[in-house]
């Protein structure tokens, strides 16, 4: 178990406070908010140092602007919703240092919150810049690193600060830590991981990791294509990846030798097309020809309920589905929503797709956690050290 400082653990009255948080939302076309999931998250550090009387600098990125000004990617909309959410206004700066930068903090009062302008507008960030991360940090006395779905990227704003200020954890980024510490390394038996998502490629390091922990893999979206084509399966159309085969079938063999179940799919939801209106259901050892597989089918959906009502523990990355669209969401939603009435089971779910689909089936706060963090969550389970915790002061 990692066990890091967190805001709680210092003295933070009175004090500049640079916080790391992950404001990284989707925007409307009309530069709205879409989803404010992630600044909510964020909510119970920046409302804890409000009430500790510290004056917190928040730091954020927001899209890819790859190092210049993107006048869609600023980050007034974030500061627009954070002030509705913490129910007083939230000042964004014009940029992330300098004189006016500089200027403004000086100023605060304690219980303040201000927040820079997206990080990533200055192309020394992403390189994790000495001298940038340096004026970064010149703005306050400690760091605090609330933004897991970052920890992954050795940047200024989410390491290099880390080199000039006492850097802790904040409520999340500590809550993050320990509910994926304890599927990680520490899951209570029997132990079911759902893996879905396109690519066995991205998975690859996680399943070895774990698969001395685990009881059983359940498998469905794209990548059960490619393990079902490996051990002879007509896949049709269906997503593949044709040069990941072998791999594959080591995989089900590793798994095999250490009675580990891999559970296939054994019915799938076909259509011609993801834009079709008709939906079939077919074996998932023969898919017509011209269909390709988009959702696991009814039978697998039970075969993967039957098998997790069993489980003390279940962690979950990649949907088994095109959850998206709506004829293709019902394997997805059906498993989210057994899980969500499980009791007595730790239920944790990594970041990006999943997060969305456990949020679009309506069902993430009945999960023990959802992670903030996809890629972030996906190192952290293939038992990676990730920068941005590194450079936080142990316990």
């Amino acid at each position: 178990m990692i066990a890091k400082k967190t805001v709680k653990d210092i003295d933070l009255r009175g004090k500049r406070v640079l916080v790391r948080v992950d404001f990284n939302v989707p925007l409307t076309e009309g530069g709205e908010v879409a989803d404010d999931y992630r600044i909510r998250e964020a909510l119970p550090t920046i409302r804890y140092l409000m009430d500790v009387g510290a004056k917190s600098i928040l730091v954020s990125h927001l899209g890819r602007p790859k190092g210049k000004v993107v006048d869609s990617l600023r980050m007034d909309p974030v500061a627009k919703r954070l002030s509705e959410l913490l129910g007083r206004e939230v000042k964004k700066l014009d940029d992330c240092i300098g004189d006016d930068v500089e200027a403004f903090v000086k100023g605060m009062k304690e219980g303040d919150v201000v927040l820079l302008e997206n990080v990533r507008f200055h192309p020394e960030e992403e390189k994790n810049d000495p001298e940038f991360a340096r004026k970064l940090a010149s703005l306050a006395e400690v760091f605090v690193s609330d933004a897991f779905g970052t920890a992954h990227r050795a940047h200024a704003s989410t390491c290099g600060v880390a080199q000039y200020l006492p850097a802790v954890a904040g409520l999340l980024m500590d809550k993050e830590i320990r509910f994926l510490s304890s599927v990680r390394d520490n899951p209570k038996k029997p132990y079911m991981i759902i893996l879905g998502g396109a690519k066995i490629s991205d998975k690859i390091a996680m399943i070895n990791n774990l698969i001395n922990k685990v009881d059983a893999f359940l498998v469905g979206g794209g990548m059960a294509n490619t393990f079902l084509k490996a051990i002879g399966a007509e896949i049709g159309g269906s997503l593949c990846e044709d040069d990941k085969l072998d791999l594959a079938r080591e995989l089900l063999d590793k798994a095999k030798e250490k009675g580990v179940e891999f559970a296939l799919p054994v019915d799938l939801r076909v259509a011609e097309t993801p834009e079709s209106t008709r939906v079939e259901v077919c074996s998932s050892k023969k898919v017509p020809e011209g269909y390709a597989a988009f959702d696991i089918g009814p039978e697998t959906v039970d075969l993967f309920k039957k098998k997790l009502a069993t489980a003390k523990t279940i962690f979950w990355n990649g949907p088994v589905g095109m959850f998206e669209k709506e004829l293709f969401a019902e394997g997805t939603n059906e498993l989210a929503r057994f899980i969500a009435s499980l009791e007595d089971v730790i239920s944790v779910a990594g970041g990006g797709d999943t997060a969305s689909a456990l949020r679009k089936a309506g069902v993430a706060d009945k999960f023990t956690h959802v992670s903030t963090g996809g890629g972030a969550s996906l190192k952290f389970m293939e038992g990676k050290n990730l920068p941005g915790i590194e450079v936080l002061e142990d316990k």
